[in-house]
């Protein structure tokens, strides 16, 4: 099922990884998402995106679960409510990333590739501000579809990259932070959609779920900013109609970090076990800071 199937109907989602617990800045961008839905009485989605294979484990999955319940959140489909366009955990839903992939690279907007085993294996995580992969050298750029098969009869480790417009400007109106501009091969490069190991990567496996579940509006963090580009291309190429964004300022620790699920100080968890109030810990990502040693990064 698509957007298709929902012409009238606001429905967002709040989709976190099941890699560690959350913390203030989930909390913040997760609670917009629900306000959002609320305010447009529409339907709000949680899809639990597990395709970490290394780090993803079910009991982060119910952990976040009952934060994002006492946080006051409340969801209308998501892993265990069921709903329309099930399964909502990703690592179930497999073969229809296979299958948007497979167009992808029939169309010839992919092209196999052997570099950085770093970046590819990186791939799969959303990505972020801090960790981004540098832009690609170009090095396979010129090689086709057919040339996989020499690759692997090479026993090459063999991903799959999107070949960006070089040049091209993606300008998208954000509903928070307002007009985005974007060049593709200057502040974005090739990104990887398919890793060496079968496993697709966070871009390909965020649109397919978007569009195949409805989603009119995606509500994140403004480091996915730059991967909203990303998305954009892939939208097209594939003739669907992307969603309407709106991306949150940042929470960031006292020293103007990025907040990371391994900052136990920072969890919801811990601020429950202390004896916050949902009101308290929502406060912090609408008000000023002070007095909490963190700060909103616009």
């Amino acid at each position: 099922m698509s957007g298709k199937g929902f012409p009238n109907a606001y429905r967002g989602r709040i989709a976190p990884s099941p890699t560690g617990l959350l913390h203030l800045g989930h909390a913040q961008t997760f609670w917009t998402a629900w306000l959002r839905s609320q305010a447009a009485s529409g339907v709000l989605i949680l899809r639990n995106e597990d395709l970490d294979r290394d780090r993803a484990r079910p009991e982060f999955a119910e952990a976040q679960r009952r934060d994002l319940a006492w946080l006051g959140i409340r969801w209308d489909e998501g892993p265990d409510l069921k709903g329309p366009v099930g399964p909502y955990s990703q690592s179930q839903r497999l073969a229809l990333y296979q299958s948007v992939y497979l167009q992808l690279q029939s169309t010839g907007h992919l092209f196999p590739c052997t570099c950085s085993r770093r970046d590819i294996a990186s791939a799969i995580a959303a990505p972020h501000a801090l960790d981004e992969e540098p832009i690609y050298s170009g090095r396979c750029r010129g090689r086709s579809p057919t040339d996989e098969v020499g690759l692997v009869s090479e026993s090459l480790r063999t991903a799959w990259r999107f070949r960006v417009p070089v040049g091209e400007e993606i300008i998208f109106e954000d509903a928070l932070m307002g007009r985005q501009s974007w060049v593709a091969g200057r502040d974005f490069g090739d990104f990887v959609v398919m890793r060496h190991d079968g496993m697709p990567a966070y871009q390909l496996a965020c649109v397919t779920d978007d569009h195949a579940m409805g989603i009119t509006e995606v509500v994140r963090g403004a480091d996915l900013l730059v991967s909203t580009a990303r998305q954009i291309l892939l939208y097209r190429v594939l003739g669907w109609k992307p969603p309407q964004f709106a991306h949150c300022p940042l929470v960031t620790d006292a020293q103007g970090g990025r907040l990371a699920k391994r900052n136990g100080a920072l969890s919801l968890e811990t601020f429950r076990g202390q004896g916050w109030t949902p009101e308290e810990v929502r406060a912090i990502g609408s008000k000023s800071t002070e007095g909490y040693g963190l700060s909103i990064k616009p």
